[in-house]
């Protein structure tokens, strides 16, 4: 299979937009585009943006949420997609806001208990991530 996209498109960062409430670790799950899968908010890594703010924006975008994101990922996935292997560096992200209307309110979002989330997602190396949240979190204090 040929590559059909630049480069810079394989190069990707997403956020695990999480809070907690009543005691507990929720997660925001959003759809994928045609609403096939629960996934976490995610895309092309913009050239002139650090993976941070990128996943910040598409954040913001896919999601219509804002936050903290946190300085060093918790770690990276992989998966297939236009002919090639996109690459996802994957950062926490605190939500501070949660905007009534966004960019891509086609998508639905949905808060749910971490291991909810554990369930929905597909990706095996995703899913050690999620898992890996309590233990990152607590560890960056």
């Amino acid at each position: 299979m040929t590559r059909t996209r630049p480069d810079y498109y394989y190069t990707q960062s997403a956020v695990i937009p999480y809070r907690q409430r009543d005691g507990a670790l929720q997660v925001l799950m959003i759809t994928s585009r045609k609403k096939r899968h629960w996934i976490v908010p995610k895309g092309i890594k913009e050239p002139e943006l650090s993976p941070q703010a990128s996943a910040a924006k598409e954040a913001l975008e896919e999601a219509g949420i804002e936050g903290r994101v946190s300085e060093r990922p918790i770690g990276s996935y992989r998966y297939r997609k236009w002919g090639g292997t996109c690459t996802v560096e994957v950062f926490t992200m605190a939500v501070d806001e949660v905007h009534p209307t966004w960019d891509e309110s086609y998508r639905d979002r949905e808060w749910v208990p971490l291991e909810a989330a554990v369930d929905r997602i597909e990706n095996r190396d995703l899913k050690a991530l999620l898992r890996a949240l309590p233990a990152f979190l607590h560890e960056a204090g």
